[in-house]
């Protein structure tokens, strides 16, 4: 079953799709993707391909040690990314060859269903206590938000005022009928974000993410011990060993990777192993599209400590083309009470609509995040 070809398409609103296709006619998909960063990640795919046509699509772990240690540097979110698609489609072509969901291959379930949570507010939050109510209405039990927009290293306290008043909103509406995740994006340094984990204790969130940018690891570890929100990070980690620290600190309670940036989901259970053995959740990045998704499924299923998935549909990033739009199936992902039943479909559990992918990445345009500044002009964390 040696590799023969690889494909990728850069689709609307912001992904890249990936399809590698073996001489025997298997074919499996991948999503290596860094938001606005598509062109690269594409190039380092194509880079990467040279390594493993004509290798054994069924050996995975040679080929995810052959791109990661055979090409001298390593690591980093493009890198990490172009080989994170590549394992996932061929996770994909090893299941559908042996009639096998991924999960199986892992040792099985773990569980019958899987939590997920929306998104909800925009990047700017705004109308929450509507927006909670929404998805309330539509089945959900956990949404998650922006804290804040831009903000200063120290800021006037209004801004504090602003997040507890549209958390406040939605603990009004719905009580404890909805779990509230609240996201600092990295956009809150230090000094901010011990006052507003400190305010935020009154409506018990669920748990507060990157509450400054990951790489300021000590921050994690004071904040840690003035706090008694959860606190997760982890979508701007990469590898096992862009987690080793992390994990090993004391300063986080979930972590975060993402299975189209931090190695694929060879890499991704390996970190979550590690999880394990110091008592720590994994809440799977995934503000992306149906094979990054379908990706994080088959990994949740198979892993004691993931609690809660992150998916994207109706996300606010989806502009000109959403989740299910790219699937054959589009009830694969039905979401019931707030949970995604496990998958029973060979490979990663989804067909993909390649007629829907190619005519799509025909019309590409590149998607960038926006430049953020506070008022002084400064340059702020986006």
């Amino acid at each position: 079953m040696k590799i023969r070809k690889i494909e990728t398409f850069k689709v609307q609103p912001r992904w890249c799709f990936l399809k590698i296709t073996t001489e025997s006619g298997i074919t499996g998909w991948g999503e290596p993707v860094i938001e606005g960063k598509a062109d690269t990640v594409e190039t380092a795919v194509h880079e990467m391909a040279d390594y493993i046509i004509g290798k054994s699509a069924e050996n995975i772990e040679d080929i995810f040690q052959t791109l990661y240690r055979g090409a001298f540097y390593r690591g980093g979110p493009i890198l990490s990314s172009a080989m994170s698609g590549i394992d996932q489609a061929l996770w994909d072509i090893k299941g559908k060859a042996h009639q096998m969901p991924v999960y199986d291959f892992f040792g099985g379930p773990v569980k019958d269903k899987m939590r997920v949570y929306c998104w909800i507010g925009g990047d700017r939050p705004a109308d929450t206590a509507w927006a909670a109510m929404e998805k309330y209405e539509q089945g959900y039990s956990a949404v998650k938000m922006n804290a804040t927009p831009e903000i200063a290293w120290i800021d006037n306290y209004k801004v504090v005022e602003d997040v507890l008043e549209r958390v406040g909103s939605i603990r009004d509406k719905l009580g404890y009928k909805m779990d509230i995740a609240l996201d600092f994006h990295g956009r809150v340094h230090k000094g901010m974000a011990k006052v507003l984990m400190k305010e935020l204790e009154q409506f018990h969130p669920m748990f507060v993410e990157e509450p400054v940018l990951c790489e300021n690891e000590e921050a994690f570890r004071e904040l840690k011990s003035c706090t008694s929100i959860p606190i997760a990070t982890g979508e701007r980690n990469f590898t096992r060993w862009g987690f080793k620290s992390m994990i090993t600190g004391g300063g986080v309670d979930i972590i975060q990777p993402d299975l189209s940036h931090a190695g694929g989901i060879s890499e991704v259970r390996r970190i979550a192993a590690m999880a394990e053995a110091y008592d720590i959740a994994v809440a799977p990045h995934c503000p992306l599209g149906p094979v990054a998704l379908a990706s994080c499924l088959q990994l949740d299923f198979c892993t004691q400590n993931a609690f809660i998935q992150e998916q994207s549909l109706g996300i606010h990033y989806n502009e000109g083309s959403d989740l299910l739009d790219y699937l054959v199936d589009k009830s694969v992902f039905e979401y019931q009470d707030g949970y995604v039943l496990r998958p029973k479909l060979p490979g990663l559990g989804i067909e993909v609509n390649e007629e829907k992918v190619r005519k799509m990445a025909e019309n590409w345009k590149a998607w960038r995040n926006p430049v953020w500044r506070t008022q002084d002009g400064n340059v702020a964390e986006w």
